[in-house]
């Protein structure tokens, strides 16, 4: 199974876009003969603090990651501090196709006992083809913690959707039609088997598309 690595980058002031083209550009990334591949750079919408970067990348191993991972950020001066998560796939994503289209992507996640995690995982996949089709929408992937700090108690999940826009994010919650009501309420339940939840937005800077230029923050 692939492994994916979760880095939340803190920059230091008025650094964000200058840090992501350092990483974008990292030889680790463009060079790399280890099956290694970045899978996408997101910058603070609403939410996070405006130097604050989100980067996902594919990797082999964990071991290869947190060798070579941590050599690149350390090179990198504006970085200040790291997060880091190693996640697998559930549902989504079926296959390494990296997300290129630029729009609102939301990062939601959630931490839910055990003992409701597969109804969890029903919901989301009856909810997802008619939100999809409904918001011109995708679900870029639904991700499980492998290094789970509760394991023991609550399954901890990141859902990366991307809509076309901020104003469909908002139209998605407020649903009108019957068809829309039902993806409310199956999406809206999972809410109450979850113990915590939380969300913020962003847009995509290793878009091939459209290059977000708003001044978010």
């Amino acid at each position: 199974m692939q492994l994916y690595l979760h880095n939340r980058i803190h920059c230091s002031p008025r650094t964000w876009k200058s840090t992501a083209t350092q990483i974008a550009a990292s030889e680790l990334f463009n060079e790399s003969k280890n099956g290694l591949k970045l899978y996408g750079i997101w910058r603070s919408q609403i939410g996070l603090p405006r130097d604050t970067l989100t980067v996902i990348s594919l990797w082999p191993n964990a071991e290869l990651a947190n060798k070579t991972i941590d050599e690149l950020f350390r090179s990198i001066r504006t970085i200040d501090s790291i997060e880091k998560d190693f996640m697998v796939p559930t549902l989504r994503p079926t296959s390494d196709k990296l997300p290129i289209k630029q729009g609102n992507y939301a990062f939601r996640w959630f931490e839910t006992p055990k003992q409701n995690f597969d109804e969890f995982i029903q919901l989301c996949f009856a909810a997802w083809p008619n939100f999809e089709k409904n918001y011109d929408s995708e679900i870029i992937g639904l991700w499980k913690l492998d290094n789970d700090v509760n394991a023991n108690k609550n399954t901890t999940t990141l859902l990366l959707t991307r809509r076309p826009s901020l104003a469909v994010w908002e139209r998605s919650k407020i649903p009108v039609t019957d068809e829309e009501k039902e993806v409310r309420r199956k999406l809206s339940k999972r809410y109450d088997l979850c113990d915590w939840t939380t969300v913020y937005t962003t847009t995509l800077l290793t878009a091939s598309d459209v290059s977000d230029d708003v001044r978010w923050s």
